[in-house]
């Protein structure tokens, strides 16, 4: 297991380990907000943005890295480009409602130690379509800007799913409404049918109900765009395989862009923690390292299902330069982290690219 950098160890062990997760998960995004703010996150992009033998053609877009970070870090779009700061090839945000909400009580994210790991239960905590798309279209007009004068600059897609208000039989309306107002502000869209903290969400997956949802959210997209916009569904690692081969069989007859695999599970095979403890914390999506071999299985899958022409974006358990290369060499077009950014600190994501574009260049990846 990697060792993280010592200062951030010492910080974690001493400071963010004592808080409560959320708590601290919120403090680490102020203080990179105020980093921004104060140009120091200038010294830290120069730091941190990606080798340009990192770039990546994929969904008809050229990424800066093929390494980005998953749905679940910033929500709302409140911290895009302190993010980008990082290194970040892409930024995905949400998951994003139609209406706001406050998502399940708290505490709803807890740590793992032993395991590197979290289990969370947030629930989609969000404000809501309307308010996520103001910020998206500040931040979009910037990027512009910055990538005029040859700053770094990710690309950012938009993961959106179902209000927990609104009934399964009212899901294709509710995702519509947020698809009419994020589509435009976004390079691509996800749709979410994947949390386990969503009451009744994974139901979707089922292909009856999934196929009408991702034809119309497609349309609206387009529509509300203007242009196409890449379209690509997220799904959970705990489907069976011959519902991972159905899901891909949909894939292929709406012709979507891609998927992403996998989301959090709901297993806790595989945990070294002990079992009390796990228990003790209750249900929730698990995510880490113990998520990497299942993540793998599923990337290999799909590969074998799915042409070059449709993106995989494989994400789950990866912590190393080496994870993300062999999830490319495993036939993942871009691949994600999000769980190792806690426990490695913000310059994992420039050790992660420096690492990478090593092993390109030596002809690895």
């Amino acid at each position: 297991m990697p060792t993280p950098a010592p200062v951030y160890q010492f910080v974690f062990r001493h400071v963010f380990s004592r808080m409560d997760p959320e708590r601290a998960h919120h403090l680490v995004v102020t203080g990179l907000r105020a980093a921004h703010r104060s140009g120091a996150g200038r010294l830290l992009e120069l730091l941190s943005k990606p080798d340009p033998v990192l770039k990546t053609q994929a969904l008809g877009m050229e990424w800066p890295s093929p390494f980005g970070l998953a749905a679940g870090f910033d929500k709302g779009a409140t911290a895009v480009l302190p993010l980008a700061q990082l290194g970040f090839g892409h930024i995905e945000i949400g998951t994003v409602t139609g209406q706001a909400q406050p998502g399940n009580e708290q505490p709803r994210l807890f740590r793992l130690v032993q395991d590197a790991a979290l289990i969370n239960r947030m629930g989609f905590n969000n404000d809501g379509a309307a308010a996520v798309r103001q910020r998206l279209q500040q931040i979009r007009a910037r990027r512009r800007a910055l990538t005029g004068s040859g700053r770094h600059t990710p690309v950012v897609g938009v993961n959106i799913g179902k209000t927990k208000i609104v009934p399964l039989e009212g899901a294709v309306e509710d995702y519509l409404v947020s698809t009419k107002a994020l589509a435009p502000v976004a390079d691509y869209l996800v749709v979410n049918v994947s949390s386990p903290n969503t009451p009744g969400l994974r139901q979707l997956q089922d292909i009856q109900a999934l196929r009408p949802l991702l034809r119309a959210v497609g349309e609206e997209a387009d529509a509300a765009a203007g242009r196409h916009v890449p379209l690509l569904v997220k799904i959970a690692p705990d489907l069976a395989d011959e519902d991972i081969d159905t899901v891909a069989d949909l894939v292929l007859e709406l012709k979507l862009d891609g998927i992403i695999a996998t989301n959090t599970t709901i297993s806790r095979e595989g945990l070294r923690t002990d079992a009390a403890d796990v228990e003790a914390k209750g249900a929730g999506g698990l995510s880490g390292p113990v998520l990497a071999e299942r993540s793998k299985q599923v990337l290999v899958r799909l590969r074998k299902k799915l042409p070059e022409g449709i993106a995989i974006i494989s994400v789950g358990g990866v912590r190393t330069p080496e994870d993300v290369a062999e999830r490319l060499r495993l036939g993942a077009d871009l691949v994600q982290g999000y769980t190792a950014l806690i426990y490695e600190g913000p310059f994992w994501v420039r050790r992660i690219n420096r690492g990478l574009a090593a092993l390109r260049r030596q002809g690895r990846v």
